[in-house]
């Protein structure tokens, strides 16, 4: 029985890509009852599929009038509902919001989409890239030539999931204060903009340029970039307060006059091209013999076939192994409820019974289901 911090709140996840699966782990991982319904015939599942761990998969023909019943029944039973189809599509099958909070009043109906459930773009297709694009993030983010997508962690993951996360959290609180349940609009778009928060901060008060690479964040500074070494590996820097930058000039022996003018923007291409050659004499493992777990502000920039190898990482068991799969352990830690992962990635369907009969399905509903070939 899970013992996290979220131990007896009950889930019912719709299947999805991107955002919605990374949601149910991160529920699962702290301890949430999280009950996946996948499409029958979908598949067989993958242990490889690292963000469908921990959670029990019932698998049912959503065509079927017996199955819309049993996924409103389950409804009935749970905290929380979320789904990442298109606007409509849930009202489609019978099982909107409108419907479920009918039958569940205190229900927290988590709706996760790109574009949002309103707005000229709510019924288009997308992908993060494209739904970072409007809010001024992928923009701000890639070279002098052109923009770069920062892999899906900007749109899908932190401004869907970990959105979608809290504001799952957010209205069950309140239910259970209120006894009232409310639907959860988490558009992508609109949690990747409100993580823009500080540039826009900044934009506003005229010490952010437009210009990529011209910023103190972005690589346009000297003191605050990747750099390669004699090796052909990388090293991250980002040495901003004095004292750190100081101390930066220290480890590299630099002593050119030059360096003391760290603020000034002008400089900074010279001086990231200066930097950038003492940097090239010497191999990643030695400047991390001069650097690591000190104030530089410095790591090694690791792949991901290096990173769980890392003392740091492996001090923390950051990472772990599930099915022989390395995969990030549940973050973030509680001193008195930890999370944990509660089972591999599931089978389609693995549960059907189990986690039936577990939210209050008798033998009888059971059987129903299977004879009308829902199940």
């Amino acid at each position: 029985m899970a013992q996290g911090p979220l131990s007896g709140l009950k889930v019912v996840e719709f299947a999805g890509i991107g955002p919605g699966p990374f949601c149910g782990m991160l529920l699962s991982d702290l301890g949430a009852d999280v009950v996946r319904i996948d499409r029958k015939g979908a598949g067989r599942g993958s242990k490889f599929d690292v963000t469908a761990r921990g959670r029990r998969s019932v698998a049912l023909d959503l065509k079927t009038p017996e199955a819309v019943e049993a996924c409103l029944k389950l409804m009935e039973a749970a905290d929380a509902v979320f789904e990442g189809f298109r606007p409509g599509v849930m009202e489609r099958l019978g099982l909107g919001p409108e419907v479920a909070l009918k039958r569940n009043p205190k229900l927290v109906y988590g709706r996760m989409t790109g574009w949002g459930q309103f707005g000229p773009y709510a019924n288009a297709a997308g992908h993060d890239m494209n739904y970072i694009a409007i809010t001024g993030a992928l923009h701000a983010i890639g070279t002098t030539d052109k923009p770069i997508p920062p892999l899906n962690l900007v749109g899908d993951f932190g401004g869907g999931a970990l959105y979608l996360a809290f504001g799952l959290m957010a209205g069950v609180i309140s239910a259970r204060h209120t006894g009232q349940g409310q639907v959860i609009d988490c558009a992508m778009s609109d949690g990747a903009a409100s993580l823009m928060a500080m540039f826009y901060g900044m934009k506003g008060s005229g010490v952010w340029s437009d210009d990529r690479r011209a910023n103190l964040l972005d690589g346009g500074a000297h003191f605050y970039d990747t750099y390669q070494c004699s090796d052909d590996r990388w090293i991250a820097i980002g040495s901003i307060e004095p004292q750190f930058y100081a101390l930066l000039l220290e480890k590299t022996g630099i002593s050119d006059p030059q360096f003391k003018n760290q603020m000034s923007r002008e400089e900074w291409p010279e001086l990231k091209a200066k930097l950038a050659a003492v940097i090239r004499t010497k191999t990643c493992d030695e400047w991390c013999a001069l650097m690591d777990a000190t104030d530089v502000c410095f790591a090694p920039v690791l792949t991901l076939e290096e990173a769980p190898s890392h003392p740091h990482n492996v001090a923390r068991q950051t990472f772990v192994s599930v099915e022989g799969v390395p995969q990030p352990a549940p973050a973030p830690r509680f001193s008195a409820t930890p999370g944990a992962i509660q089972s591999p990635p599931p089978a389609i369907g693995a549960h059907n019974e189990a986690a039936l009969t577990d939210w209050g399905f008798s033998p009888a509903d059971i059987a129903g289901l299977q004879a009308a070939g829902a199940l």
